[in-house]
């Protein structure tokens, strides 16, 4: 039995190289918010519940050593990332709609620091950001993300280094797909920019001697806010239905 600890240690190992990445990236579990330690621990939990699902496309024990060993792990830490990244890109939908409210509403130079991610982003959306992660517990998403990790030995098997075009174009398909979800839900403050800057040009020819810009500034800001707070419903279900199912591709449902 002791000559199996090894070999048993080995393919626990790549079994967390790929959860591990993947919930270090989680949304959620993977927010700078959440201590190391407990990201740590629940990636560990994790990988030891899909380890006996998981073991069996490892092959035996004694292959899993050396320079096999070596490219496993490679290709199980590249999967994670990649999946990981995908979803993480989508969830970042909502930090580019925030900037977006935020150039509309001339709240741009509103900057706070991200508790999500680190780094200087806009008001607007690191309170979308936030509301998001809480509305993805609420809705038990996380469940989703979990279920899509066991799922994703499936469809792609440890068996190397991944083919990098599909990788490639995964993360291209993610990327496209978070910018226009950011855009879709922004949709109505886009169209409030163009039709507010497009009354103010029509007023400052009427009007010379008004000073437009005195007038502009708090009014883009009270209609905003109050267009913001009427759409924000709307705006979180899109989010949280795109996401579902982006997530849903990868349980295959």
């Amino acid at each position: 039995m002791n000559l199996l600890l090894p070999g048993i240690a080995s393919a626990y190992l790549l079994v967390f190289a790929r959860v591990g990445t993947i919930i270090m990236l989680m949304p959620g579990v993977g927010e700078q918010t959440v201590p190391p330690r407990l990201r740590l621990a629940f990636a560990l939990l994790v990988a030891l519940v899909l380890f006996p699902m998981v073991r069996p496309l490892l092959g035996g024990t004694e292959g899993l050593a050396g320079p096999r060993l070596i490219g496993l792990l490679f290709g199980e830490t590249i999967i994670g990332l990649v999946i990981g990244l995908s979803v993480r890109m989508v969830l970042a939908a909502l930090q580019t709609a925030g900037l977006i409210v935020s150039q509309q509403l001339g709240l741009s130079y509103a900057m706070t620091v991200d508790p999500t991610m680190g780094g200087q982003q806009a008001a607007v959306g690191n309170f979308l950001a936030l509301l998001g992660i809480t509305l993805i517990f609420a809705a038990d998403l996380h469940h989703l993300a979990i279920e899509g990790i066991a799922r994703s030995y499936a469809v792609l098997p440890p068996d190397g280094v991944p083919g990098f075009g599909d990788a490639l174009a995964l993360a291209l398909r993610a990327i496209a797909r978070g910018f226009a979800l950011a855009v879709q839900i922004s949709g109505p403050f886009i169209a409030f920019g163009i039709l507010f800057n497009l009354g103010l040009g029509v007023l400052s020819r009427l009007m010379p001697q008004l000073q437009v810009f005195f007038l502009a500034v708090p009014a883009s800001v009270l209609v905003g806010m109050v267009i913001l707070m009427g759409a924000l419903g709307a705006m979180m279900g899109v989010f949280l239905d795109d996401l579902g199912r982006y997530l849903g591709e990868f349980v295959g449902r």
